[in-house]
């Protein structure tokens, strides 16, 4: 067993902006009194709180072993067991925020402006109908969804499945701005964040925080490939294990719940 297990969530953990499902939060908590989970994904601390936290039942001794990096790595929060008196000596805690690395106004308004720019270089399309947010401002990273941020899961799987729309799109941004990380992540999306913050980035900040050297950690993820927003991990030196679906995670998880 490493010391540190990560994951990604859209297509690891669970189905794209989909809720951990029964199997997978037992899964996971049992992960967690055995060893100290890390999740990186590009979603913000709310969508972890919709997608993961609220189906983990686990005791505060294990949520201690949790460490969420949001939006890929440009933000890190961690748990902390708080005393609470009107519930007669009983814990409650909280998700105590280590760092963040917000986007100023003008770094957002060029992400923008450069996504205006981009779609008319490749004549991009914008889909007639959206489903919520086309780019989402995370406040630490810019997030295009090619059908909208609320799009159906059948939907989004066959829009863009081989990724090169996402790939046209990210080279063309990259020429406004080069100062940026475009990755691409998800089924439809594209992360921008501030240049080196990126997943292989939260894995040195989780090694620092934690004194773990990159031996002692397996990253299990499903954009691995060249240009995806998993392949940073990879390319730092990190072992990794690549899934194409929450179900081949589950039986990762369970692999790993065998060794000792």
């Amino acid at each position: 067993m490493k010391q540190i297990v990560a994951f990604d969530v859209d297509g690891t953990l669970t189905e794209s902006k989909s809720a951990l499902d029964e199997e997978m939060a037992e899964l996971v908590c049992k992960l967690l009194s055995k060893t100290k989970v890390v999740i990186i994904s590009g979603g913000s601390f709310t969508q972890f709180q919709k997608q993961i936290l609220n189906y983990l039942e686990c005791p505060n001794s294990n949520l201690k072993n949790l460490y969420l990096l949001p939006t890929n790595g440009s933000s890190f929060f961690i748990f902390k067991d708080l005393p609470t008196p009107a519930q007669a000596g009983r814990q409650a805690g909280k998700w105590e925020r280590v760092y963040s690395e917000t986007l100023t106004s003008n770094e957002k308004e060029k992400i923008f402006d450069a996504f205006s720019r981009a779609f008319k270089d490749i004549a991009f399309v914008i889909p007639k109908k959206i489903y919520g947010i086309l780019l989402e401002d995370r406040d630490t990273q810019i997030t295009f969804s090619g059908l909208g941020s609320d799009a159906p899961i059948e939907l989004k799987e066959v829009w863009d499945p081989d990724h090169k729309k996402r790939l046209g799109l990210k080279k063309a941004l990259e020429k406004y701005i080069p100062e940026f990380e475009v990755s691409i992540g998800g089924t439809t999306s594209l992360d921008i964040t501030r240049k080196g913050i990126d997943k292989a980035y939260a894995t040195k900040k989780i090694m620092e925080y934690l004194s773990v050297s990159k031996e002692n950690i397996v990253f299990i993820g499903d954009a691995l490939f060249p240009g995806g927003n998993d392949y940073s991990v990879k390319e730092f030196g990190i072992e990794t294990i690549e899934v194409k679906s929450p179900q081949d995670t589950k039986r990762v998880i369970e692999a790993l719940l065998e060794l000792e």
